[in-house]
């Protein structure tokens, strides 16, 4: 398993990219995650003008062998939903660090205890 290095990551196994001039960062699963999920087959994302909050659910990916809570790393407004995930869900798996990201995010307020790549790797074994 290779965590992109640029990423930072929470212990509920979402990735965040770096935030770009505006503030909006994309948030995704690990592919760690994606691989215990195994198959995802239905995503519910956030809708775009949500409120997410960091460390709570705003989502669900349901696969074939159970249905997973999405949590968002950080707080703020939710600009982007990722369609593709919707219509085909099988992204998260096959591409979780790419096609299969879930949604873009204005950050208002980032925690601290978001990890590195290492650190991610350390904490998910």
């Amino acid at each position: 398993m290779s965590n992109p290095q640029q990423l930072r990551y929470s212990k509920e196994h979402e990735w965040l990219s770096a935030a770009d001039a505006d503030g909006v960062a994309t948030v995704g699963i690990t592919e760690f995650a994606a691989n215990a999920l195994g198959d995802v087959v239905y995503a519910q994302l956030p809708a775009v003008g949500d409120t997410v909050t960091a460390g709570e659910t705003c989502g669900e990916l349901e696969s074939t062998k159970s249905v997973s809570d999405l949590y968002s790393p950080v707080t703020g407004e939710v600009v982007a939903a990722n369609q593709d995930v919707v219509d085909d869900p099988a992204l998260v798996n096959s591409a979780p660090f790419e096609g299969g990201w879930l949604f873009k995010v204005k950050i208002a307020d980032e925690p601290a205890d978001l990890l590195s790549a290492d650190e991610y790797t350390d904490f998910a074994g």
